[in-house]
């Protein structure tokens, strides 16, 4: 079994925005979850589709590490989840001399990919017996 991490942090992307994206793509296998974030709308699923593809080259990478063959059509989403970041905050003048903060947030977006174990593909008609 092969799992590999991508983190992305300090992105100038909402968490709440990003969340949405995420959702998308969990529990997806991973080249499918490269369709679904190449044809959405949402301006955070640019990031996360790279996000995506690096996990893939990391997972390649510990595979060819470890010398095992590793198929990128057995890779599946196993986890993501995004993280809220540093906030910057900045000022806008307004009326009267009035100041108005801004908040300009960020996310840290973490994407672990695996591949399935051999005990949770087992046939379908089969079940683990219990004592």
């Amino acid at each position: 079994m092969v799992e590999s991490i991508a983190r992305v942090r300090h992105i100038r992307v909402t968490p709440q925005k990003a969340r949405r994206v995420v959702a998308l793509i969990k529990g997806k296998q991973a080249e499918e979850a490269l369709a679904i974030l190449k044809f959405a709308q949402q301006s955070a699923s640019d990031p996360i589709y790279k996000l995506v593809e690096s996990a893939m080259a990391n997972a390649q990478v510990k595979a060819g590490n470890a010398g095992e063959y590793l198929n990128e059509q057995d890779l599946y989403v196993k986890n993501a989840f995004v993280d809220e970041g540093t906030t910057l905050k900045r000022f806008q003048p307004r009326a009267q001399g009035r100041a108005f903060q801004i908040k300009k947030r960020t996310s840290h977006i973490t994407v672990v990919l695996s591949t399935p174990e051999a005990a949770d593909v087992a046939p379908a008609g089969k079940k683990k017996a219990s004592k």
